[in-house]
């Protein structure tokens, strides 16, 4: 028999730098993202799309993203992704790379895609390149420039701002800033936001991931393939922890861009609908290829939650039975990710009866929680205690039980 999962992944570590990009009151309005884990070199349109998602479902208790602006680098080739569907583009900045050599033939070829964007919602920031004569069909598409004080003598600086803000509606961005005297001079030229390690040094975060099963994944990615029904992708996503958690993660994030929160695997469906579901796991296959994840807690998380939601159904509605799975599913991620159970709930939203019945065992949640930890002891005093209080008989429990293993197992790996 196999069973699904979920398991943090170490190696291999995703280091993502954040720096804060800061207005005049040193309030930051942004974070600008720099994968630390690769060579310059091998800056990629792959690497650009596992940067942003493992940003996005990173499982450690400092939230990378949050509800700031958050400025990525992009590989031309990137843009084009798939990736970027699964983002709210109003919190997005797009960092557009120069062309090099090839400018002078390429760069009016790229309007179209970079007017899409925009129209989109994302932002577009370039580099002080764009105010040159050759990227002039960039220069209206730009929300931000950014100016490079390690490349731009103090004169030529003059110059490019002004020109910048006579022919722009851009946003000027002075990075690279490490000098307290430079401030004043910038203030006074009209740049308005400022990067650099006066004000803030990058902080490195060796991002994690909480991993499914591969073969869940796959099973799910099948499954999108020939457009299962709902029915079928939730009961992929009910017997994987790490499933679970990463996508409503994602779609309780601010980046994600909804105004209520999700809290059932039937709603996430739904609301993202296939297209955009079949992108996210295919990321997530790439971003956790290499995990080798042990199964137990994963295993332990799953049944307990079958459990709780067949028990549940014994005497509550179908939107608390969801609640009751939720529970148990979730129950375990502490001890998964290595983090207190508050900061977990941080990280995805939960209602409060599943709040209160992770937190504290309280309410009826809480007693289904505490039922289905006493049949995994054997704790006979325990079980007898709350089985009465909930008014369920041994019989019911042991048959909701058995029914629940084999549940568990019905995922082939």
């Amino acid at each position: 028999m196999t069973t699904t999962t979920g398991a943090l992944v170490e190696h291999p570590a995703t280091l993502i730098a954040r720096q804060a990009i800061v207005d005049s009151s040193r309030t930051v309005v942004g974070y600008e993202l720099f994968n630390r884990s690769r060579a310059p070199e091998k800056h990629t349109a792959a690497s650009d799309v596992l940067l942003v998602f493992t940003a996005l479902s990173h499982a450690g208790a400092e939230d990378l993203v949050g509800d700031k602006l958050l400025f990525v680098n992009c590989t031309h080739e990137s843009l084009a992704g798939g990736h970027l569907e699964l983002l709210d583009p109003s919190k997005i900045v797009l960092g557009i790379q120069p062309l090099g050599h090839s400018a002078a033939a390429e760069a009016h070829l790229r309007v179209p895609m970079l007017q899409s964007l925009r129209q989109r919602g994302f932002k577009l920031s370039f580099g002080h390149f764009v105010l040159e004569s050759v990227y002039a069909s960039w220069l209206p598409l730009a929300d931000f420039i950014k100016m490079d004080l390690t490349l731009l003598p103090p004169q030529e600086l003059v110059i490019r701002t002004q020109f910048a803000q006579k022919h722009s509606k851009a946003t000027l961005i002075a990075t690279k800033l490490e000098e307290a005297e430079q401030f004043n001079t910038l203030q006074n030229m009209g740049i308005s936001l400022f990067q650099g390690f006066w004000f803030a040094r990058p902080t490195v975060v060796e991002a994690k991931l909480l991993a499914p099963r591969q073969a869940s994944l796959l099973e799910l990615i099948g499954l999108l393939r020939r457009q299962a029904s709902t029915d079928e992708l939730e009961e992929v996503l009910k017997k994987d922890t790490g499933l679970a958690f990463n996508l409503l993660r994602l779609i309780n994030s601010a980046s994600f861009g909804l105004q209520r929160e999700i809290t059932s695997f039937r709603q996430a469906v739904l609301l993202m609908g296939l297209k955009k579901l079949f992108r996210w796991a295919a990321l997530l296959l790439a971003a956790t290829k290499n995990a080798d994840a042990p199964a137990s807690l994963g295993q332990t998380a799953v049944v307990r939650g079958r459990l709780m939601e067949l028990l549940a159904q014994e005497f509550m509605t179908e939107d608390e039975a969801d609640q009751a799975f939720v529970t148990g599913l979730f129950s375990l991620l502490d001890i998964m990710l290595g983090i207190p159970m508050p900061a977990v709930l941080e990280m995805i939203y939960a209602p409060p009866a599943v709040t209160h019945a992770l937190l504290h065992h309280e309410g009826p949640l809480g007693d289904l929680l505490t039922l289905a930890k006493a049949c995994e002891s054997s704790d006979e005093r325990a079980f007898d205690t709350i089985a009465e209080k909930l008014q369920l008989s041994s019989q019911q429990i042991n048959w909701a039980h058995l029914r629940a293993l084999a549940w568990s197992d019905q995922v082939e790996g």
